[in-house]
């Protein structure tokens, strides 16, 4: 009996932790929320992510239905589907989170952070891991698509609207469709960066380049104009004989 109530007490503090970190996460990345207890009442993305522990935890011990009934029950109340065979790590923040839907074999490190509509699909399908795996202090932005059995590595931002379909390298920023890494870091100085909101645009930087390449190349040719035709210093024109071709009378 008493050793019963020490795997019940120990459930209970590690059940109460995880808990406490969602919370706090909610709190450490949302600059509305306010306190404890609306953060607990109020946030559509925690509500998700408790349901879907309790249907994880379920689902991983073989109780038939149940986990699924749970999962759905949690799509209807908050907008947000997980399936209850996802594996979700520590610290999980989903912010605002309509539309969010997150695949069977999906894996989530620790500290990551979800916008509104993303979805962690799949591709087809395929059988045995077919959704992305996203490591540690992961952003992906509103509207992103990671399909597939890809990895997004550590510190990663997807950029909002991008839809991924390639392994993303850790500290690079992704954008695009489909998506593109456009910057590596290769250091992250903070553990979680929120600031998706200036991420670079390659296709705008690729204009802007073309640009100015035009417009080097008018200036060119209205100097060649200006000196009539020649570089400043150029030999004058040979005949075949090799003399100085003459003027015409």
């Amino acid at each position: 009996m008493a050793s019963l109530m020490s795997r019940v007490s120990d459930f209970a503090g590690r059940a109460f932790e995880v808990l406490r970190e969602d919370v706090e996460a909610v709190r450490d990345r949302d600059p509305a929320a306010t306190g404890t207890l609306e953060i607990m009442l109020t946030y559509p993305g925690l509500h998700a992510i408790w349901l879907h522990r309790v249907a994880n935890y379920l689902h991983r011990r073989g109780v038939p239905g149940l986990p699924r009934t749970i999962s759905m029950i949690g799509r209807l109340i908050t907008g947000i589907e997980i399936h209850q065979g996802a594996t979700i790590g520590h610290g999980f923040f989903i912010d605002h989170g309509m539309g969010v839907v997150i695949g069977e074999t999906t894996e989530i490190g620790d500290n990551v952070t979800l916008y509104q509509g993303v979805t962690l699909g799949g591709t087809g399908k395929e059988k045995g891991k077919r959704h992305p795996t996203l490591e540690d202090n992961v952003v992906v932005a509103a509207g992103a698509s990671v399909l597939g059995a890809i990895t997004v590595g550590r510190n990663a931002r997807v950029g909002a609207g991008a839809v991924v379909i390639q392994d993303v390298p850790e500290n690079c920023t992704v954008v695009g469709v489909p998506g593109r890494v456009t910057v590596c870091s290769g250091e992250r100085l903070s553990p979680i960066d929120l600031h998706h909101e200036n991420l670079p645009d390659p296709v705008l930087d690729m204009f802007n380049a073309i640009e100015r390449r035009l417009d080097r190349l008018e200036q060119a040719v209205n100097e060649l104009r200006k000196s009539g035709g020649k570089q400043e210093g150029e030999a004058p024109e040979k005949g075949a004989t090799g003399g100085d071709r003459r003027a015409e009378p």
